[in-house]
């Protein structure tokens, strides 16, 4: 008589379908994997019941669904800093034929196969840093980069280096303080002009030395009009403008002369 396999992973590995996993299995499995951030339904349970900003990233999702294509049967997708998978399955969802989901966390990337898996869905995930997407082959038509931008000490060499690999869109998130007020300004100002810095609403970035929000990786946070500014510094349109801190843009001018803004800059021809 053959043994019963009652270990969740040992019956993973044996290729068992996902029917065979019970609610009460599920809910174990998701509690071994650790501390979610992302709150996805996974066959009727949440990863992420008491998430401290309610469903998130559903919350999110809400305001951005309608700026991306229903029907993305064909397209290739990036998601930068994936975490637990949720935009990742979102895209697959809607009939994306690639789906690749980076993150520098084993314990998200983790998480991220076992959603997908228990969906069903085919998605590609790797440990990969941000300053690594360049590596990668080709481009992609969307890429996800939310969630990152203000983790990170070098945010705009990173967004530099991710606009080569946008094909169609980007999906750009950052948190947001100071003025949510982003203005458009003049392009040059005189050297005695000291009052533009006064302005709340002109393009600034506040710098954690230490934690903000307990977390020592908040580096950088901008105010809606830096945003704005550094995305079309990066040669990005803003399409959209769903809500407060995400924007949807396209790759208009992220070239000059034939080289990537960020290739100029690094040779010294910028």
């Amino acid at each position: 008589m053959p043994t019963e396999i009652t270990d969740v992973s040992e019956r993973e590995r044996r290729g068992s379908t996902v029917a065979e996993m019970d609610q009460a299995e599920l809910r174990r499995r998701i509690h071994e994997l650790g501390e979610w951030f992302h709150n996805i339904d996974l066959r009727g349970v949440q990863t992420a019941p008491d998430h401290f900003l309610g469903d998130f990233p559903s919350i999110k999702w809400k305001h951005l669904a309608d700026a991306i294509p229903q029907n993305l049967a064909g397209a290739t997708v990036l998601d930068i800093g994936c975490n637990g998978g949720f935009y990742c399955i979102k895209m697959k969802q809607r009939g994306a034929e690639r789906v690749l989901g980076i993150d520098v966390d084993d314990r998200y990337l983790n998480q991220a196969r076992f959603a997908a898996h228990q969906l069903e869905l085919d998605i590609e995930f790797e440990k990969r840093s941000v300053y690594e997407v360049a590596n990668l082959a080709g481009q992609f038509d969307y890429v996800i980069f939310m969630g990152v931008f203000y983790h990170l000490r070098y945010p705009l060499y990173a967004l530099d280096s991710i606009v080569k690999k946008v094909g169609k869109q980007m999906i750009f998130q950052t948190m947001v303080r100071g003025s949510e007020t982003a203005r458009a300004y003049v392009e040059n100002y005189h050297f005695w002009n000291k009052e533009i810095f006064q302005d709340p609403e002109f393009p600034q970035m506040y710098f954690i030395e230490n934690r903000y929000a307990n977390d020592p990786t908040n580096w950088w946070i901008p105010n809606a009009s830096a945003c704005e500014a550094m995305l079309r510094s990066s040669g990005l349109h803003i399409d959209a403008h769903p809500e407060p801190e995400t924007w949807v843009c396209s790759p208009r001018h992220v070239q000059r002369d034939g080289k990537y803004i960020v290739e100029m800059e690094l040779d010294g021809t910028l």
